[in-house]
């Protein structure tokens, strides 16, 4: 079975889950859907944003939909937030870009799911590689990066 920083720390706190391996590297959140063998929606898909004093934040919404900045923004009380570069995403998160996690990330980052989450039971993330995705229980996850739930989606 393929290792990653994520599998190791998934299996040091005894949580259960399935590697879901890519026959190619993921060049898309349908890519990676279809190589999984799932639904872009049951993918936790990780948008990296900076607010203008340098802050970060975490925005998690199912694969199929886009983080809305604004609605981020409101659940911080900052002024405005952005999507950070993809250049500069490895040097903040220590994951590729389409490879980022809620989980291992740099403590005080707070992170938001969408609300739409609750309803699913099992979704899937990224390894950490672009060659495979990770399937675990919501609950899991949840216990494990302490999100808070919002309306994120953008209209």
């Amino acid at each position: 079975m393929m290792k990653t920083p994520i599998t190791e720390y998934l299996n040091r706190q005894q949580v259960s889950f399935r590697l879901l391996p890519h026959q190619t590297p993921a060049t898309s959140i349908e890519d990676a859907a279809r190589q999984r063998g799932i639904l872009p929606e049951q993918m936790v898909k990780s948008i990296l944003l900076r607010d203008m004093d340098n802050n970060y934040a975490l925005a998690c919404v199912p694969g199929h939909y886009q983080a809305d900045p604004k609605k981020v923004r409101a659940q911080l009380r900052c002024r405005r937030m952005t999507c950070v570069s993809q250049q500069d995403v490895p040097s903040i998160t220590g994951y590729e870009p389409g490879t980022v996690t809620p989980l291992l990330l740099p403590d005080n980052m707070p992170i938001f799911f969408d609300v739409t989450f609750k309803d699913m039971q099992e979704v899937t993330i990224s390894s950490g590689s672009n060659m495979a995705g990770i399937a675990l229980q919501l609950h899991d996850l949840v216990k494990l990066c302490q999100p808070s739930f919002a309306d994120i989606i953008r209209n």
